[in-house]
């Protein structure tokens, strides 16, 4: 079930009512502050019965005593809690969330043997936010099982320093919004989401003090955009491409640039998808829905940097106008490209986009997001993206920053060899180069439209949708590329 959390911070929380989730380690299992909310002394006996010994991660579900203010009482463990990351606090806030059901107020006690500090805290409060997303706007029926929680939760983090706790937690709940709107749009219907209607949420970033452009079929025809164009033949939806800047650094400072492929629903074109799962496609746009999401958690949280997010958006869909096999198309770069396969329609949008970013905007470094190839998927699974650069120090950024948000991506290698590989008997490139290496082929087929910007793509196909269920997610659309970006924009573009 939905639901709106309203998270506030207090040194002193008074307990009436609700769930009391209180945090253990394996120094103090249950503390002190766990204690105070239990007058006839039960939580040691039934912390034990529930063999509870604050390991991280571990959990104890108590039914509060008569005596006790609270209606349920819970443990969370947290081992050596000087020792977990940020990434690892998150976690235990999406713990505490999975303790929630039909609760309507929740108070967190932190202990005072190893008191979290204040980045600690607002981390756990953004992992709770985080697990409790639920995208089930279509359903007019809910379970009376349904356990999810309620429609209004208040959760209190009872902490020594709540005001440092809550100037800590305002840029996490830009994070969680910018997560949850990249996430929204990934699980939307592609009968409701399509281009223009993708194009609108990205006007609606106006609200935050983002300048919004949106680039129409006409615009971009005069642009050349013929590679991007050509995918939209065969939809009666028109495409769009929108442009977000967020000019929160210095005037004189290069902007940092991320571009995201928007397909919005992918059949494959003339060289049409099997129908099994082809129900997915619907997530074809998850790089796009990740740079809106970056630019909402940008300009939410005023971040010091001049930021540009470009997303070309599109429906590829099958019809007599449609472009075929066999076809030649030119680029707005004005190298040309002969279609072998229209289901490789998303390196031709990203081609396009990349060349207006790099022509009008000349950006620091240049980022482009896509659920790109299920080559990378077979390569790396669900756990990491894909990442190819011409940029070493990039490629280190990323890394870094994926390894802090446990948004991980992996290099993979670019060079001159795979690049013979997209050569044509007809044109400057085809726009695939057959079964083998299919990820790095078409990231070679990028690199062509990348002049001398340091530059990474990555391929997000295995981790932006249907990724594993985590701690912080349940969803089908994981919201993937929003942390990792915010992050390396955080640690190397703010000034």
């Amino acid at each position: 079930m939905s639901m709106s959390i309203e998270i506030s911070f207090s040194k002193t929380a008074k307990i009436s009512e609700g769930l009391v989730i209180a945090l253990g380690s394996l120094a103090e299992p249950v503390s002190a502050a766990a204690r105070s909310v239990d007058p006839a002394g039960q939580l040691d006996k039934a912390a034990k019965v529930a063999g509870f010994t604050g390991k991280s991660f571990a959990t104890a579900d108590i039914i509060a005593p008569v005596e006790a203010a609270a209606d349920r009482i819970a443990l969370i463990g947290t081992g050596e809690p000087d020792k977990l990351s940020a990434h690892e606090w998150m976690r235990v806030g999406g713990k505490a969330f999975t303790l929630v059901r039909k609760t309507e107020k929740l108070t967190v006690l932190l202990g005072e043997a190893a008191v979290p500090s204040v980045e600690a805290v607002a981390d756990m409060a953004l992992g709770l936010l985080m697990r409790s997303y639920s995208f089930d706007s279509y359903k007019t029926k809910k379970s009376e099982d349904d356990d999810t929680g309620p429609r209004k939760l208040t959760v209190v983090f009872q902490h020594p320093d709540a005001s440092g706790c809550k100037k800590a937690f305002t840029s996490r709940q830009a994070v969680a919004d910018g997560v949850k709107l990249a996430r929204d749009l990934v699980n939307e219907p592609a009968n409701v989401l399509g281009p223009v209607e993708f194009a609108a949420r990205a006007k609606e970033l106006e609200g935050l003090g983002i300048d919004v452009e949106i680039l129409t079929e006409k615009e971009m025809k005069k642009l050349k955009m013929e590679a991007l164009l050509g995918v939209s033949l065969g939809s009666v939806r028109p495409p769009r491409l929108a442009v977000m800047s967020w000019n929160g650094g210095k005037s004189k400072d290069k902007p940092v640039a991320f571009v995201g492929k928007g397909v919005v629903f992918d059949t494959g074109g003339i060289s049409i998808k099997p129908a099994a799962g082809m129900e997915d496609m619907k997530g074809d746009m998850g790089g796009a829905a990740a740079v809106i999401g970056l630019m909402h958690t940008l300009a939410a949280r005023k971040a010091k940097v001049n930021a540009i997010g470009i997303i070309g958006l599109v429906e590829n869909m099958p019809d007599g106008a449609a472009q075929r096999p066999g076809d030649i198309v030119r680029s707005m770069s004005g190298q040309t490209i002969e279609i072998i396969n229209t289901d490789a329609e998303g390196r031709l949008v990203l081609c396009d986009a990349l060349t207006y970013c790099q022509d009008r905007f000349k950006p620091e470094v240049m980022i482009n997001l896509a659920t790109l190839t299920g080559a990378v998927m077979v390569a790396l699974g669900q756990h990491h993206a894909g990442m190819f650069s011409n940029d070493d120090a990039l490629s280190e950024a990323l890394s870094k920053a994926g390894e802090a948000t446990q948004e991980r991506v992996w290099r993979l290698p670019l060079d001159p060899a795979y690049d013979k590989m997209i050569d044509s008997k007809f044109a400057d490139m085809k726009n695939t180069g057959g079964r083998y290496a299919g990820s790095i082929t078409a990231a070679q087929f990028l690199k062509r439209f990348v002049v001398d910007t340091p530059w990474a793509h990555l391929d997000i196909a295995g981790t932006a949708m249907g990724s594993p269920a985590t701690d912080i997610n349940q969803s089908w659309a994981s919201g993937f590329g929003v942390r990792l970006l915010d992050e390396l924009v955080r640690a190397n573009y703010e000034g």
